[in-house]
């Protein structure tokens, strides 16, 4: 959310994170130099330098987080001819079904609480619904039911129904027949990972950042709909988001309905409240896992995703190459303009570059 006193989607706030980051970077030299000096005078100050040095690096590299990309004008989402009335304007609906991957609680530093992803796939109403009849086909010809909810990381695991009488072929022919499921499937895909150690170390603390909200579920939903509101806008159909997420309790459920509201009122540092009310309902959805759904979709995506920064973005995880081929992506795909998005990313910036550029090669094919 913006701060009082700052508009939100304002692009003369990138401009001071990114002159900050300059300063940061000049200052980062002299702290530097002046720490080694104390060091070879074997002074008592050294260790007091060393830390300033420390501060400055983390500082300038929440500077150099939120000044990156391109500087858009706030007007970039306005549409010719829009009423001021969403609903009254009767535009197409655009479906986006939302799960996460970890837990949103504070990093503990541990092996399975140190990242959190959140995942969304978007869809028509008929490419919902070919999904959902794929992948009743799917569980009826391995468990002769569809009321079975395909769920990671049960399935890799081979784990409770999905351990398919312990049988390794039919597990293999499962597997295979998932990734067709996902393969076959109509969906543009969307994912932020939060790297929540990093993200605690620089971020969490309220006020060290005024565009960011201060929890991590909160953050990444953030990120993710700036990157679907930039969807909706460029993809032609003049849609409008339908958001569900996967339901977790009445007081968790409560809390995000009432982040994405705020989301609506206030916009953030990269988009306009104008423009998440224009191109989003105001208010989301919520729906267990049950049955075949493309929160299914949004459940395998999740987890690669979350195994993806666990390894700092080096890993392939299992349905990787297929999510790549359903990624969001237009133009250089920086600034908001492709779909998935690693938070903080300073020190794993040119793994995620590598992955981008790989990604830059697939949209230029022809």
């Amino acid at each position: 959310m913006a701060s009082q006193g700052q508009r939100s989607g304002d692009a003369a706030g990138r401009r001071i994170w990114r002159r900050r980051a300059e300063l940061l970077e000049q200052a980062s030299q002299v702290a530097s130099v002046l720490r080694r000096l104390l060091e070879q005078a074997d002074d008592v100050l050294a260790n007091d330098a060393k830390a300033i040095e420390a501060r400055v690096a983390d500082t300038q590299r929440i500077a150099i987080e939120r000044g990156g990309g391109r500087i858009e004008s706030r007007k970039r989402f306005r549409r010719p001819g829009s009423t001021g009335s969403p609903i009254r304007e009767q535009r197409p609906l655009n479906w986006l079904h939302v799960d996460e991957g970890g837990v949103e609680r504070p990093a503990r530093g541990d092996d399975i609480d140190a990242w959190f992803a959140l995942a969304g796939v978007a869809m028509t109403l008929d490419q919902a619904r070919a999904y959902e009849d794929a992948a009743d086909q799917v569980k009826q010809e391995f468990f002769s039911r569809t009321d079975i909810t395909l769920h990671e990381p049960a399935m890799r695991r081979n784990e409770r129904i999905f351990n398919l009488g312990d049988d390794p072929a039919r597990q293999r022919a499962f597997r295979a027949a998932v990734d067709e499921l996902v393969r076959s499937a109509e969906f543009t895909a969307f994912a932020v990972g939060i790297r929540k150690w990093e993200y605690r170390a620089r971020f969490a603390d309220p006020g060290m950042d005024p565009y960011l909200p201060t929890g991590v579920y909160d953050t990444a939903m953030q990120m993710l709909l700036e990157r679907y509101v930039d969807y909706l806008h460029h993809q032609g159909a003049d849609a409008r988001g339908r958001v569900t997420l996967e339901a977790q309790g009445s007081r968790e459920d409560a809390a995000h309905q009432r982040a994405y509201v705020d989301l609506l009122l206030n916009g953030t540092q990269w988009v306009p409240e104008s423009a998440f009310r224009s191109y989003l309902e105001t208010g989301v959805r919520f729906k267990g896992k049950q049955g075949s759904h493309p929160l299914e979709i949004s459940d395998m995506l999740a987890r690669d995703m979350f195994e993806w920064i666990r390894s700092d973005c080096l890993a392939t995880p299992h349905r990787w190459p297929i999510f790549e081929e359903k990624f969001y992506g237009r133009g250089d795909l920086r600034a908001g303009t492709f779909g998935l998005k690693v938070f903080p990313a300073a020190d794993v910036r040119e793994q995620v570059e590598a992955h981008r550029e790989k990604l830059r090669t697939r949209l230029r094919r022809p």
